[in-house]
């Protein structure tokens, strides 16, 4: 999933950097006014624990490696603009250090990694979700289908930015200049192991973490999850005292 330098062109990797840009600047704000200070180490522990899991590739069919990320479970947790600046930290950390994902090409991974499918897999998940209690069996299965098709949209992301580059940048003989692979290559190579393989594995990590912690400590989610969590069972108990 991650793509290293010399893929992507110098004005895509610089593009998607500009793009990334403003989720990050929002993503600051945002967790700067709602962000709890005792959730502050909790960010950090899953941080730690995304940076663990994606560590882990796959090797895939088509010669391409997968991993799980944990980006829809971090999101679920500490909300997604939260997600967004844990999982951007993890892949420079990653980039700069083990050298797992290019530099140049860092604006890239944050915007596919860390901003679309943390976003999307969330709202998704809320989506499914509904006012559904953590401990409830429609939450944690709405958590593993907003991980399961929030990784995707990340892997078609990866496809569509590796594939373009030969109609983007080429010689006069139409040699690529960076990634050689045309779509026709990328999306059946990221998208058939991710449809099958990867995301199943996604989707099974976030839905088992995500109904653990619902079932044990509920006091983990947001305020406004475990508002919601709160009031449904004052609901059912006025009720059956009518």
């Amino acid at each position: 999933m991650h793509i290293p330098d010399g893929y992507l062109s110098p004005q895509v990797s610089a593009g998607l950097y500009v793009v990334s840009a403003p989720f990050w600047l929002a993503a600051v704000r945002k967790v700067r006014k709602s962000l709890p200070q005792n959730h502050v180490p909790l960010l950090a522990m899953l941080s730690a624990f995304s940076f663990l899991i994606m560590m882990f590739n796959m090797p895939l069919p088509g010669g391409t490696t997968g991993h799980a990320i944990g980006g829809v479970l971090i999101a679920i947790l500490v909300g997604p603009w939260a997600a967004v600046i844990a999982l951007t930290l993890t892949l420079a950390v990653q980039a700069f250090f083990f050298g797992d994902g290019g530099i140049l090409a860092l604006g890239a991974n944050s915007f596919n990694l860390a901003i679309v499918m943390p976003l999307m897999g969330y709202f998704l998940f809320r989506l499914i979700a509904g006012n559904a209690a953590p401990s409830s069996r429609r939450f944690s299965i709405a958590a593993a289908v907003g991980a399961y098709i929030g990784i995707n949209i990340a892997a078609a992301a990866v496809a569509f930015e590796l594939g373009i580059q030969p109609i983007l940048h080429h010689l006069p003989d139409g040699t690529p200049l960076y990634c050689p692979f045309h779509l026709s290559v990328t999306i059946p190579a990221m998208m058939i192991p991710h449809l099958t393989i990867v995301g199943a594995a996604e989707a099974i990590i976030t839905g088992a973490v995500i109904k653990f912690l619902g079932t044990n400590h509920p006091e983990l989610f947001p305020s406004e999850i475990a508002a919601e969590t709160t009031v449904k069972p004052a609901e059912e108990k006025k009720g059956g005292e009518r």
